[in-house]
């Protein structure tokens, strides 16, 4: 499913271009619903506790694999809105090398105005998952495989 785009600052421009298109608030809550609803489910063996991304009111479960030329993430939110989040890190970020991770900081936040629109939970959550798929990265840059 990832990536969509050939990089990752493709992919920020193109969720920035989608979010534009909707009017309201109620709108975007309601596309990001159904962004989620395209994560695929998880391995019932990877919806567990050291798969579960803390720092989120609601629970997350997220699973990498790969190597510093390539991180694949797997993840989902039994929360729908968070599920869409989710989507939106994984387009930019998932199947993509370490590097440019790391070299790619989330302006689709702030270009889609999302940061205004999150309870503090759901911003401590995205920034938690933000955090995970960076230290991943970072980790791969200074070992050979992920998992």
């Amino acid at each position: 499913m990832f990536p969509m785009e050939t990089t990752a600052a493709e992919a920020q421009k193109a969720i920035a271009e989608e979010f534009a298109f909707f009017n309201d608030w109620s709108e975007r809550y309601q596309y990001l619903i159904d962004l989620g609803k395209k994560l695929p489910d998880l391995k019932p063996e990877w919806k567990t506790e050291e798969h579960r991304l803390h720092g989120c009111q609601s629970m997350v479960w997220i699973v990498p694999e790969g190597n510093k030329d390539k991180l694949v993430f797997h993840a989902l939110s039994d929360s729908t809105i968070v599920s869409g989040l989710t989507f939106l890190a994984l387009r930019v970020y998932s199947g993509r090398s370490a590097e440019e991770i790391m070299n790619t900081a989330p302006d689709y936040i702030s270009q889609i105005g999302l940061a205004k629109h999150l309870s503090p939970t759901r911003s401590n959550g995205m920034k938690s998952l933000l955090q995970f798929i960076q230290q991943t990265a970072h980790s791969a840059l200074s070992a050979r495989n992920i998992a």
